[in-house]
Order: structure tokens, then sequence, then C-alpha cells
């Protein structure tokens, strides 16, 4: 299948990663902030998702967008608002047993970096890749699919909750995604 027909506009192979590798996306309180400003971004800002898996520490996306909002623009405003709001929940949710180790990885990242004030959640970056080739994405989608089965989470792609992975697999899963 030529991918070019199904695509609108540029489109790139995004990963975004905690600081430190912190494994916060254990919990679904955390999980569903993403997967919340994931559908804001699409609703209100014109976010294409291809394909995408949201793993412990990481965030693997394939994603392009419509309207007057590039991606990079997008991926700068997501990252500030999940880091904002992530931080917020850590900081009042006294059930988290891990949450002072936690804190104290995000204020260390955050006083190496002359930009933060507080806390720093999200790495520098998001290793963002631009997608020409058939053969580039489909080597993309299925490294993103492929992810929770490498770590053995699960045994088949499809039944990992956070991932698009079903919605190739002919079901629905958390978001919208333009399956190619």
């Amino acid at each position: 299948m030529d991918i070019q027909n199904h695509i609108l506009g540029d489109v790139y192979f995004t990963t975004d990663t905690v600081v430190d590798w912190v494994d916060i996306f254990t919990r679904p309180r955390y999980k569903h902030i993403i997967i919340d400003s994931l559908t804001y971004c699409q609703k209100e800002k014109g976010l294409i998702i291809y394909a995408w898996v949201l793993m412990s520490n990481h965030l693997h996306a394939i994603v392009g967008s419509t309207g007057s909002y590039n991606v990079s623009e997008i991926w700068r405003d997501f990252k500030k608002f999940t880091s904002k709001e992530i931080l917020k929940t850590l900081i009042t949710d006294t059930q988290e047993s891990r949450r002072d180790w936690m804190l104290n990885r995000f204020e260390y990242a955050g006083k190496n970096d002359k930009r933060i004030k507080y806390y720093k959640f999200w790495q520098d970056g998001n290793d963002a890749q631009e997608i020409f080739l058939n053969d580039f994405f489909e080597q993309k989608l299925n490294y993103i699919h492929q992810n929770p089965v490498k770590a053995e989470i699960v045994n088949r792609a499809e039944d990992y909750r956070y991932s698009s992975a079903i919605d190739y697999a002919g079901g629905k899963g958390l978001l919208d995604v333009l399956v190619v």
C-alpha cells in the first residue's frame, strides 16, 4: 500500500521520555492525563494520530496535523500541559507510594535546567523524525505496536490498552486513529 495516498500533510515519528526514565505511567491516573491531552489536541488543534503507544516512561507516536497548527507547535503545547498536569496531580496525590522519590527526581532535573522553575518532567526534545518513505512508516508502526510485546507486558500487540495496535487489528482503541 502507498501510505502517501492516505496521509495528510507532513508526518512524524516522535518519542518523548520522562526524565530519568521514571516509570510514572504505571498508574492509570497519569496515563489518562496523556490520553485526555492527546484527545484535546486532536479536537482543538488538528492533531492526526496514525499510531501511538504509551509505555511506563515514554510515548511513541506517528502524528501529523491539519489546520493552523503544525506538529511542532502542537507537541510543544502537549508536553507543556501534560508536564504541569502530571506534576500537579503527583504533588497532591498522597496515595502515590513513590511520590517523594519521583518529585525528587523531577526537582533535581529542574535544578539543572535554567529554564525550569521547580520540576522538569519530560526530557528535552522529542526526537521527531519526518516520515517520507512507506518502508520507514511501516518500520515505525511495527516498532510502536511491538513495544509492549517486547517488554513482555502482553503477548499480542492488540491486547495492550494504551496503544493503537487494536485499531490496526480492526477494533477501537482509546484514541481516534487514522489507520493507513
